[in-house]
This record gives C-alpha cells, structure tokens and sequence, in this order.
C-alpha cells in the first residue's frame, strides 16, 4: 500500500530537479554521458542509509519500506558498503 504525501514527494521532485539542473549547469560545454546511471548510483546510497536509519537498524523493517526481500536488501547494503 503506498501512502504519498503530496507536498513531501513534490519536495523530493524539486530537490532532484534542482540538483540536475545544476549539474547541467556545470558541464561547462562537455555532453553528458548516462545521466540516469549517474543518478540511480548517486540516489541510492543515501536512500538505503537513510531508511536503515529511520528504521533503527532493523533490516527486516527496511526491506518492507523499500518493497525489496529482506536478502536483496542485504546484498545491497554489503555493496554499498553499509553493513
């Protein structure tokens, strides 16, 4: 069940457009290559890190928020280097 609060999902939208739009910003005339990897592996990071600590440490909890299986989860947390 996913319960969306309109003005905090809107504040999320406008936090990654402001951050591409700064990135844009500073290419300073070079072409960007694979903005959307770029992003997924800059976001990421801090939403695991970020959900694990909302959920104080409780993996199992973590995994139910982010809607992945518990094991999956563990796999990423060992990739980024956060267990």
């Amino acid at each position: 069940m996913t319960h969306e609060i309109k003005g905090e999902s809107e504040t999320l939208a406008k936090a990654v457009h402001q951050a591409l739009d700064d990135y844009f910003a500073h290419l300073d005339g070079h072409e960007p290559d694979n903005v959307y990897r770029l992003v997924m592996e800059e976001v990421k990071r801090p939403l695991l890190a970020s959900v694990l600590r909302h959920c104080d440490g409780n993996q199992s909890r973590a995994a139910q928020y982010l809607g992945l299986n518990r094991g999956t989860l563990r796999k990423k947390l060992r990739q980024y280097g956060l267990v």
